[in-house]
């Protein structure tokens, strides 16, 4: 489901609880011509209702309905026909976010933003006046998406100064920008490098300069945007893959990375496998990993980790 879906749906079913409870009884078809959805979406919002509630939710902690032929009324609505109220930590820390989102650009809304930010500053009266806002870093990333979006928009090439996480390097590029999205709450620059003589994504907080060009941008007319469905990273059998044994403390890769076999050998000792962009960003994970975690394969990676852990320890001995 896009973005805009999802954002659509929270809205109506915000919406579909008070609507309800100012008419009990009414006919399901009727009720979907209000809101301008079809009888089967509102049949899907009304079974997502059922498990929607309060903390605990268990019984009488979620929305219950009552249902008669095709007739539906809320029979206990959790809570939500009454007005929210905030304590002085929540309200300030609502403020912090509307006003980031505030100057995000491309807000779908953003004077219904502007609204809800000046309702909560007031609640929250001195307390959200001297909170800096505009001088966080999170604002420069967003001034840094408003420059990348306009040079999208004129079709202007890039100069680029980009670090390379996986490799451990800063180096320097033209692009030709084709557009700038968010995937998993990062927001990245999709564009032809001519560098690489492919389409690259640049994640936007990696980027440590930006210069527009004069020169226009031109991809190849052959360039694809990326398939972002499933995320940033998609595995193929093209990929190095890379069998590791990780112990408890490191299991939080089964849930960061896609794995192709999850094998759980003892207890405390986990096999995993999973597919790598490179040795160089395999070799990287499993130095940060410490000690929880043993290379089993390739023995390309067994061989860099070990090489890469005695010149530490070379190191420290020299010390």
């Amino acid at each position: 489901m896009t973005a805009p879906r999802v954002g659509d749906r929270l809205g109506r079913l915000l919406n579909l609880v008070p609507y309800l409870l100012a008419r009990p009884g009414i006919d399901v078809t009727e009720a979907a011509g209000d809101l301008g959805v079809s009888d089967r979406q509102l049949r899907e919002d009304l079974e997502l209702l059922w498990v929607c509630g309060l903390p605990g939710y268990g019984p009488g902690d979620l929305i219950d309905m009552a249902f008669d032929g095709d007739r539906v009324t809320i029979t206990y609505d959790a809570g939500i026909d009454r007005p929210l109220r905030l304590n002085q930590d929540e309200a300030l820390a609502l403020v912090v976010a509307l006003r980031m989102l505030a100057q995000v650009p491309g807000v779908h809304n953003p004077e219904a933003v502007e609204r809800a930010l000046a309702k909560i500053e007031s609640a929250a009266g001195d307390a959200a006046a001297g909170l800096p806002v505009a001088a966080s870093p999170a604002n420069s990333g967003m001034e840094r998406v408003g420059e990348l979006q306009g040079a999208v928009a004129r079709r202007h090439a890039i100069r680029l100064t980009y670090y390379t996480a996986t490799r451990d390097e800063t180096t320097e590029r033209v692009v030709d920008p084709m557009r700038v999205l968010v995937v998993g709450g990062r927001a990245y620059l999709e564009a032809w490098c001519r560098r690489a003589e492919a389409v690259r994504l640049f994640r936007v907080d990696r980027i440590d300069s930006a210069a527009e060009l004069d020169e226009p941008s031109n991809p190849p007319p052959d360039a694809q945007h990326t398939d972002v469905s499933d995320g940033v990273f998609t595995p193929s059998e093209e990929l190095p893959l890379i069998t590791l044994r990780i112990g408890r403390w490191s299991r939080w890769i089964t849930e960061y990375y896609p794995c192709e076999r999850v094998l759980e050998e003892t207890q405390d000792r986990w096999l995993v496998a999973l597919r790598a962009s490179d040795l160089i960003w395999a070799r990287r994970l499993v130095l940060g990993l410490g000690p929880d975690v043993e290379v089993v394969g390739p023995a390309e990676l067994r061989e860099a980790v070990r090489r890469e852990a005695r010149t530490a320890l070379d190191a420290y001995a020299e010390a």
